[in-house]
């Protein structure tokens, strides 16, 4: 009896009659704690809503915007993770380990790429309160290297304070064929591209979901909701028809369209009339030194880009939407957001299939051309010139990655009829993404808590600019807040900026500072560091200061090497891998790491002398780049290698016979030869041990198998060959074993480079 009662505040007596029942107390909101609705887009330039200048149809925010709030100093972190990391922690990214991608740990305490337990999510904070946390969309701050089915799960959604999760844990996806997980277990999608699924309609449609259930079952109960958009991330992907709707839009070319956002932003009062435009980025050609189909080009993929945040702003209208019609509208509080700049990874030229490029294949530009009603399709992988990432981020300088305002300054629109009127306002307050976290928790009325889990936490670094939202003239934050990435710096203090812009590989040394007086300078047009050089050395004294209590330090620019020592740390010695037919889909960062290496695939089966099986044995990847071995309807062993859309493919010399027990391939690198052929790659197809057909090619997988996962008895997604996915096999596969040999060093820097083009 007294262990039973140990503990337990009621009485417990030999019967009911001798006992007292209790209760615990249920979590209880601070009384009007209103929803929380956050929408994250993703490398979504300054001027790219309709509200910050832009001409792309954006409706749903700009009416957001109409009866809320645009901010025009708000500030991220110039890349996801890092953003995703202050947007949820209200700290530093550097401080809670998220320095830098989510794709490799580098060893320090800044660059764990998991956000640490010692900094609790906006979720794990408002739990205790009451409160219902939802997730939508692009995770990205878990180690890849721990996404796959055995997770681990504790830096999952549902690891850090969510109660549900439908979304994908990757930089990016397919928006036709996601890799889409279901609170902890990795799921198809419901649907395909030739039904009409995309992706940004079923994270509505799930959303809707989870909030209308929500509101059936606990409309007492306040939630949050991050719903985090894989628009405009590369691949740009929409309906034909809405893309090719833009291409009038942009044929003037990007000088043109800079200077059409920069007028109207101007009219709109968000920048001062005074804001001058900043020249043309480095690498960026005139728009007139191209020629009619080079235009032509790049006009599609710019109309890709926006078909794709038009798309999802008209989906976005279907959630808002649904808080109409359920009644929650006015109490709920919309934050509506990009996690930094538009990106420069898609080149001078873009792409229309980027994993060819990644792997060393060029892309012509009259290749490209070809291929120009593919654009936005689901065989593509699309991303724009860096000429229309520029426009993007008009009037700033530079891009994603970078820290001058290309990269760190971003749109913020706020709306909360309830608490802030529906009288449209403008906000010209510095503000960071780690202030967003204090900011709410002003808002519900709660403190930071000191523990979460059993776990002491780290103090809150951001600064709420609660007061922003209600006063105009409210002072910005009064501390410094600095930024990193990659070697790029910067730090904003009392109106005034110092950033280095750093070459990779160059000595930080000898990084060039600037200097801007941003009060007076919105684009950071006129340096000053030649006029201000006591100030500058103040600021960059003050740089060092914050990055030593941050965790930044020390400062790495060796990408591409940080890949490389991830993808080895991570599988380390192993060679042997064993797939059973019914597992589920495998992430690329946990499949077999065939790059640069010999390797051998085995598949058990039973051919018995009745009907002839089809279908897959293994695929990793999909339409845009991958391999697959399988057998097709004429009884043949069938392996494809896909490298951005070239396909290079050994079918078996006969039918496999009846009584056949494996079926395989070899791949085997081979140098340059005499008579010229190219250092590549052989495949030989084997047949119960015995070469059948065998295929040489000098397309090789070099920096990057595919974004998109594998497989086995099945191709989940697209398809890798010229068949029909998911075509399961329809014999008896029992398992299939990868052998990989040992190889040399990876080419950090082709790795690298293919990486971050998909960051």
């Amino acid at each position: 009896m007294a262990e039973q009662q140990r503990g337990f505040p009621g009485k417990i007596g030999r019967t009911i009659a001798d006992s007292q029942p209790w209760w615990p107390e249920r979590p209880s909101p601070p009384k009007g704690a209103p929803n929380i609705l956050m929408v994250l887009f993703d490398d979504v330039g300054f001027s790219d809503f309709g509200c910050y200048g832009s001409t792309i149809r954006t409706p749903t925010i700009d009416a957001l915007a109409a009866r809320g709030l645009r901010y025009s100093g708000f500030h991220t972190t110039a890349m996801c993770s890092t953003t995703r990391a202050a947007l949820l922690t209200g700290r530093n990214h550097h401080s809670v380990g998220v320095g830098s991608l989510a794709n490799f740990d580098s060893g320090y305490p800044g660059y764990t790429g998991k956000i640490s337990r010692h900094a609790g999510t906006i979720a794990e904070m408002l739990r205790p309160h009451g409160y219902r946390n939802y997730m939508l969309g692009k995770w990205h701050v878990t180690p890849l290297t721990e996404t796959g089915s055995a997770g681990p799960f504790d830096g999952w959604p549902l690891g850090r304070g969510f109660d549900r999760f439908y979304g994908f844990m990757d930089a990016e996806t397919d928006q036709f064929s996601p890799e889409l997980v279901r609170d902890n277990s990795h799921i198809d999608p419901p649907g395909s591209y030739a039904d009409g699924y995309h992706l940004t309609s079923d994270l509505v449609d799930e959303g809707i979901r989870f909030l209308s259930n929500h509101i059936a079952e606990q409309p007492d109960v306040p939630w949050m909701t991050l719903l985090s958009f894989g628009a405009c991330h590369a691949p740009h992907q929409a309906p034909f028809d809405l893309i090719r709707s833009y291409d009038a839009m942009f044929a003037d070319g990007w000088e043109v369209e800079r200077d059409r956002r920069l007028s109207r932003q101007k009219e709109l009062g968000l920048v001062p009339p005074d804001t001058a435009m900043p020249p043309i980025n480095d690498n960026v050609r005139p728009w007139s030194e191209f020629g009619p189909d080079e235009q032509r080009l790049f006009t599609r993929l710019q109309s890709a880009y926006a078909a794709m945040l038009d798309h999802a702003d008209q989906h976005l209208a279907r959630l808002i939407g649904f808080l109409d019609q359920a009644g929650v509208r006015d109490d709920t509080i919309i934050i509506v957001m990009s996690d930094n700049g538009a990106s420069q990874e898609g080149g001078p030229f873009g792409f229309v299939n980027a994993m060819g490029p990644f792997n060393g294949r060029k892309e012509s530009v009259p290749e490209k051309i070809a291929r120009i009603d593919d654009i936005g399709g689901p065989d593509t992988h699309t991303n724009f010139p860096f000429g229309w990432a520029m426009a993007a981020n008009t009037p700033l300088k530079r891009y994603k990655q970078n820290t001058h305002g290309g990269g760190i300054r971003d749109p913020l629109v706020i709306s909360w009829p309830k608490g802030l009127g529906t009288e449209p306002g403008l906000r010209h307050q510095f503000a960071h993404v780690s202030d967003l976290v204090p900011t709410l928790l002003d808002i519900v009325g709660i403190p930071a808590p000191e523990t979460v889990n059993g776990v002491p936490q780290m103090p809150i670094e951001g600064e709420s600019f609660a007061a922003s939202l209600t006063d105009a003239e409210a002072p910005s934050r009064t501390g410094a807040q600095y930024f990193e990435m990659f070697g790029h710096r910067g730090i904003v203090h009392d109106g005034w900026k110092a950033v280095a812009y750093h070459p990779r590989g160059k000595p930080f040394d000898d990084d060039v500072w600037e200097l801007y007086h941003l009060d007076k300078d919105f684009s950071e047009s006129t340096d000053l560091a030649e006029r201000h050089p006591e100030r500058l050395q103040a600021m960059i004294a003050l740089w060092w200061e914050e990055a030593a209590g941050h965790n930044v330090l020390p400062l790495d620019d060796r990408f591409a090497e940080r890949f490389a020592e991830n993808a080895e740390r991570h599988q380390g010695a192993r060679t042997r891998f064993d797939f059973h037919m019914g597992m589920g889909h495998i992430p690329t960062e946990v499949a077999p790491d065939i790059r640069e290496r010999n390797y051998d695939i085995t598949a058990h089966v039973a051919i018995d002398g009745g009907t002839m099986p089809e279908g897959i044995l293994i695929a990793h990847g999909d339409a845009t780049s991958g391999y697959a071995l399988y057998m097709d309807a004429t009884g043949r062993l069938v392996h494809v290698a896909n490298i951005g859309g070239e396909l290079t493919q050994v079918t078996s010399e006969q039918p496999i016979p009846a009584g056949t027990a494996s079926l395989g391939l070899q791949a085997r690198q081979v140098p340059a030869s005499a008579d010229g052929q190219r250092a590549g790659i052989v495949y030989t197809l084997q047949i119960d041990g015995q070469a059948a057909g065998s295929v040489r090619t000098h397309l090789t997988f070099g920096p990057f198998v595919s974004w998109s996962g594998l497989d086995i008895g099945r191709d989940r997604g697209s398809p890798v060959g010229t068949y029909e996915a998911p075509y399961g096999f329809t014999g008896t596969l029992t398992r299939v074993g990868v052998d990989l040999h040992p190889r040399g060093a990876l080419d950090g820097e082709m790795i690298g480079n293919a990486e971050m083009a998909r960051q």
